[in-house]
């Protein structure tokens, strides 16, 4: 009797531990629900852009505090040719992945996006490259204008 309890308790103690299992079903609709959300965020971007060009003191105003840095980086392509002395960045990254994935989105909008990496190992996402800085700063109005979230952008000087 006392047997039959035992292999009772450790069937029950079994089943309850595999149904507490996440299934590989759940995960995937929990993936496909974020990256639904995620294709519905650029959505209103556009509304932004006219919002923002109606008032372009206020985008000249804060090009004055921009962010800058001189560095050495390279094409992760080695397209080197692509990349002028005037980047515009809208992310630095440790994983490959991660700037890759906004590269590519930014090439799906018609931006010339690049890749590159620095000495250190990060990866820049180079929205735009110039070999001026006026031109760059205009650029980079534009991007803000586009993507508010982008509000961050900074120039690094291409040494």
């Amino acid at each position: 009797m006392k047997k039959n309890w035992i292999w009772a308790l450790a069937l029950l103690l079994i089943g309850g531990m595999a149904s507490c299992k996440s299934s590989q079903s759940a995960y995937k609709a929990a993936y496909e629900k974020a990256q639904e959300k995620k294709i519905e965020e650029p959505a209103p971007a556009p509304v932004a852009e006219q919002q923002v060009v109606t008032t372009p003191s206020t985008t000249t105003t804060s090009s004055t505090s921009v962010r800058e840095r001189s560095e050495r980086i390279n094409a992760v392509d080695g397209n080197d040719a692509l990349l002028k002395e005037y980047n515009v960045i809208v992310g630095s990254f440790r994983q490959r992945l991660n700037a890759q994935s906004l590269c590519e989105r930014l090439r799906n909008d018609g931006y010339p996006a690049v890749l590159a990496q620095n000495a250190e190992g990060w990866y820049r996402v180079v929205a735009c490259s110039f070999d001026n800085r006026p031109a760059a700063v205009q650029a980079r109005e534009a991007l803000q204008a586009r993507y508010p979230q982008f509000t961050d952008a900074w120039f690094l000087i291409n040494k």
